[in-house]
């Protein structure tokens, strides 16, 4: 009976357990102490994709990854890394997908150039046509 008992009691904390397992990261809902250093660290997190919900920011989102990657954005700028460099190793660990702000490198100049491409055919393909009815008239 004792047994049964401890058994019961063990099942029911068992998920106090697990959560506080989980919270490993200590700053993934805890703000930090210097509204400077934060603010910095809220403007980061806004600009970093969580990698589980892909829609979301590392901010917005409850995924437990995005709650690691927010303690570590605000343990790193606690001392004293610029979010440059956070995002930089941030980069570099996941990939370019992880940050909502690209960089223009050797492999991303034709996401900014073929959009300027489309723009500019477009406007010359509809100045044509504008201006060759204008002069048959």
């Amino acid at each position: 009976m004792k047994r049964l008992i401890a058994l019961i009691a063990f099942a029911l904390a068992a998920p106090v357990f697990a959560q506080e397992e989980q919270s490993s990261a200590p700053y993934a809902y805890r703000q930090l102490d210097d509204a400077a250093q934060e603010a910095r660290a809220q403007d980061l997190m806004e600009t970093l994709r969580c990698l589980q919900c892909q829609g979301q920011s590392i901010a917005d989102s409850d995924a437990p990854i995005a709650g690691s990657m927010r303690s570590l954005v605000r343990e790193r700028i606690r001392a004293g890394e610029t979010p440059e460099q956070i995002r930089g190793w941030l980069i570099e660990r996941y990939g370019d997908y992880v940050s909502y702000k690209p960089q223009l490198t050797g492999l991303t100049w034709p996401l900014f150039a073929v959009p300027l491409a489309f723009v500019l055919i477009a406007f010359f393909l509809l100045r044509r046509r504008f201006t060759t009815k204008g002069n048959g008239q």
